[in-house]
């Protein structure tokens, strides 16, 4: 009897192509999509007898996979896998993986548009309309800003040389083909109109962009965000805003997604935040889907490309 597969990601179906593509191979699917917060009963429950789970960002924490014996393979349909208790999968004797830079290209355009509607206020213009004014404030061009970009990975690589073609001069904390000049941390966001996160969530990284981070920026710069909410101070954001001494900040993700209804980032002109649809084209989802399936079909073989564990026995 073939393993059951439990699919979690929101956008993926029964009877689509990545559903297709594993009961072909005599898989027994299961859909269970992740819209909300989930509580950990409810996900061991969601995961009861699957052997293998294609996710979003669910909260696989040691308590919830020692509670499912059965679960061999977990691939997570994105990059970041924050979610997952790498560490305590790796005990169980669980293969993790993840997608890395399969979404890279969506996440680098949408990072490029949110610095084209900071520049621009398109979001109060919009809503200032909207509202019934006809407001006509200007803005600023891309052109001959710096854009600091945190991270030098697949999706730092992707956006660099879309802001170059605005004529954009861009530093990076890392090692990126020329024209980017690598820069340290303080001297990026000292430098750069626009600063954007494109770093993983690690120990290391959380608050990351803290006040005194946020300190030491341009005076009148803004910040982008398209990684994981955590790497920002989201209090000391919102003071920085406030105060002016910061343009506004563009936000994909938050420390709480849903966005909570008393979010001090609620109400405060120049900060936009959307929906943590960064990497959510039909091209990528597509991409992921479909990678994400034939990653999991292969840990279950033993033979993962992406894996973030080693297997071993179960503690």
């Amino acid at each position: 009897m073939m393993p059951t597969i439990l699919i979690t990601t929101d956008y993926l179906t029964p009877g689509d192509e990545v559903d297709t593509y594993l009961t072909g191979l005599g898989f027994t699917t299961r859909h269970d999509p992740m819209r909300g917060p989930r509580r950990p009963e409810h996900l061991v429950a969601a995961l009861a007898g699957a052997e293998g789970a294609l996710i979003a960002n669910e909260p696989m924490s040691e308590q919830v996979l020692r509670q499912v014996p059965s679960l061999r393979a977990i691939v997570r349909t994105g990059v970041g896998y924050d979610s997952v208790d790498v560490a305590a999968a790796e005990r169980l004797g669980i293969s993790v993986s993840n997608l890395p830079g399969i979404n890279a290209n969506a996440v680098a355009e949408y990072t490029i548009a949110l610095l084209l509607a900071q520049a621009r206020s398109l979001i109060p213009m919009a809503a200032g309309v909207a509202a019934g004014s006809w407001p006509r404030t200007d803005g600023h061009e891309l052109r001959g800003k710096t854009l600091g970009l945190i991270g030098r990975g697949a999706v730092a690589q992707h956006v660099a040389p879309l802001a170059a073609a605005f004529g954009m001069t861009v530093l990076c904390t890392g090692d990126l083909p020329a024209p980017v000049v690598r820069v340290a941390l303080d001297t990026l966001l000292c430098d750069s109109d626009f600063v954007s996160v494109h770093t993983a969530l690690t120990p290391l990284t959380r608050h990351l962009i803290d006040a005194a981070a946020l300190a030491r920026m341009k005076p009148g710069a803004h910040l982008i965000n398209t990684a994981r909410g955590p790497i920002v101070d989201e209090t000391a954001l919102a003071a920085a805003v406030r105060s002016g001494r910061l343009a506004g900040a563009a936000l994909d993700v938050v420390d709480v997604e849903p966005l909570p209804a008393d979010s001090i980032l609620r109400g405060i002109d120049g900060i936009a935040v959307y929906s943590h649809m960064a990497g959510q084209t039909a091209e990528a989802r597509l991409a992921a889907g479909m990678e994400g399936a034939r990653e999991l079909v292969a840990a279950l073989d033993g033979r993962p490309a992406h894996s973030l564990t080693e297997r071993k026995e179960p503690a």
